[in-house]
């Protein structure tokens, strides 16, 4: 038997798209919104767990160019607005818990 009802764990672990509060400019395309993926453990190669936990600015910006779909690039990232930075760092900070605090955490939410 199948359901199709959707449990904690794969709400948080899914896509999440993120609508910019200040647009990226890519030549003539305006990009409006972002969705991140959750990262598998090759794209967190060279990155600080502890630090992406934190919210490191460095460390996301090292992380998002890997997981941002449109693909953002490296100086698009930099001109992130801060709001949007958050919004992306809490994002990556769930994808990171295990899924019994994920669930926990959106219980209590």
């Amino acid at each position: 038997m199948t359901t199709t009802a959707q449990t904690p764990e794969i709400i948080a672990a899914a896509p999440t798209t993120i609508t910019l509060d200040v647009p990226i400019q890519r030549g003539t395309t305006t990009i409006t919104e972002i969705t991140l993926r959750k990262p598998n453990a090759g794209e967190l190669r060279g990155l600080s767990l502890q630090c992406l936990h934190q919210a490191d600015t460095d460390e996301l910006l090292k992380l998002l160019p890997r997981i941002t779909v449109p693909s953002l690039t490296p100086p698009e990232c930099a001109q992130l607005d801060p709001a949007d930075l958050s919004e992306a760092g809490g994002v990556v900070i769930s994808f990171l818990l295990k899924k019994a605090v994920r669930d926990a955490v959106l219980q209590s939410a």
